[in-house]
């Protein structure tokens, strides 16, 4: 009785460990704060858990009390930072993200992970854009420019969508990036004002939502979208979302 236990307990084990070595990679999920904490959150944790089972990757949320280590890193092969706002690494903690993209890993940001870590240039560079302000959230006529892109090959080349539009401090296009999608100003109302020097300018023709990059070794994805909580119920959304995540895990999508 006892014999049959043992090899029963064994097997099961035999079968977890199996089946997380068969998931296809592994993603940290980062939604720490040290500023305005974003109700859409709450509706993307279960959403990226229901993801990760829909396509098979390992997904592990960050507490804020487990601090970043290269050895912790190692484990991983994106990391995924969704409305985290202001300073939330320590210095020790900035180098175990630098090496980990460094090691030919991917990064992916959505919302408001371009408002976090303003004073990290390496992490600046790799977002590309870093807000600045926001008009209110409302509905405005997104453009498609690469359908290729995993995640965006169902979508139409221009449509409807109502989230949180950011401006940011320098939204020019930058070289080595790619754009994937951009929202017309003419469509919705681009005014903000937040007191002294924080007044809404506009991008004008080009104003980019959504881009990748390769990054020093390493994969970027960002989006901008993700302020609306219902955006994590949405099968578009989600989809581009999953196809930022599968190309920056894995580098695979654009062959």
């Amino acid at each position: 009785m006892r014999l049959s236990y043992l090899l029963g307990t064994c097997a099961l084990a035999l079968l977890f460990s199996c089946s997380l070595f068969g998931q296809q990679y592994r993603a940290l999920l980062i939604t720490q704060t040290a500023g305005w904490q974003h109700e859409s959150t709450f509706d993307a944790i279960p959403a990226m858990h229901k993801l990760a089972a829909r396509h098979d990757f390992r997904l592990d949320h960050k507490q804020r009390a487990m601090p970043l280590t290269a050895g912790q890193l190692e484990n991983y092969d994106v990391v995924i930072m969704i409305n985290t706002t202001g300073d939330i690494f320590s210095e020790a903690e900035q180098e175990a993200l630098e090496a980990f993209v460094q090691a030919g890993k991917g990064w992916v940001g959505v919302h408001a992970a371009s408002d976090t870590e303003y004073d990290w240039k390496w992490y600046t560079d790799m977002v590309g854009h870093m807000f600045f302000i926001h008009p209110h959230v409302q509905t405005a006529m997104l453009d498609v420019h690469d359908n290729s892109f995993p995640g965006l090959t169902t979508w139409p080349k221009r449509m409807m969508w109502t989230d949180e539009y950011y401006e940011y401090k320098d939204g020019t296009k930058k070289p080595g990036f790619n754009y994937l999608i951009t929202v017309d100003e003419s469509s919705y109302d681009t005014q903000a004002n937040w007191g002294p020097g924080r007044q809404s300018k506009g991008h004008g023709d080009f104003h980019p939502i959504s881009w990748y990059h390769n990054y020093d070794g390493g994969r970027a994805f960002y989006t901008n979208l993700g302020h609306v909580p219902a955006v994590f119920e949405d099968p578009a959304f989600l989809q581009h979302l999953y196809g930022g995540i599968y190309w920056a895990a894995t580098g695979k999508g654009m062959e």
